[in-house]
């Protein structure tokens, strides 16, 4: 059994916005325009293609950006709202294929094509040698759970409900 047994062909969705100064590339790059900046334009394209896929996925499993191809077409200045969309229309064995858009009410300010991969969490932290901050792992455990931390150094002295039990 795949984990895109239940992903098809078709499948779209869209993350709406407003621009907001941190979005700007002048944000970013003193002197630059204070514009809807590439850089977001592209991660609002990918947060649309992975929640077109994320409920379909089984539990464990999540969909990361391999590839992206776009093209900015027009500048958006800040307080305009943007519409990013997704839709798929290719599935292989461990990626799917995106078009992308975006809009600027009826203009559109973006497109190209977006590629995801599709791992399994733990193996995939596991292959790589992730561990989460003891900060996140706190925010997203279960109530009651204890936090084991191999590295003082990486707590914030505000965090006192971790403690240092890997002595």
């Amino acid at each position: 059994m795949s984990p895109l047994d239940s992903v098809t062909v078709g499948m779209t969705a869209e993350k709406r916005l407003t621009v907001t100064p941190e979005m700007t590339v002048g944000h970013v790059v003193p002197g630059m325009p204070g514009v809807y900046g590439t850089p977001m334009m592209i991660l609002h394209m990918e947060m649309a293609a992975g929640s077109t896929i994320q409920p379909s996925l089984p539990a464990g499993f999540v969909s990361v950006g391999m590839m992206v191809n776009v093209r900015h077409l027009a500048a958006t200045p800040v307080g305009r709202m943007v519409r990013a969309v997704a839709r798929i229309v290719e599935i292989e064995a461990k990626s799917v294929v995106f078009e992308v858009e975006a809009w600027d009410g009826t203009r559109k300010i973006g497109d190209g094509t977006h590629r995801r991969g599709i791992v399994n969490v733990a193996e995939f932290e596991k292959r790589f040698g992730v561990t989460r901050p003891a900060e996140l792992m706190r925010s997203q455990r279960p109530e009651g759970m204890t936090v084991r931390v191999k590295d003082a150094s990486l707590l914030h002295p505000e965090s006192a409900d971790c403690r240092d039990d890997a002595r």
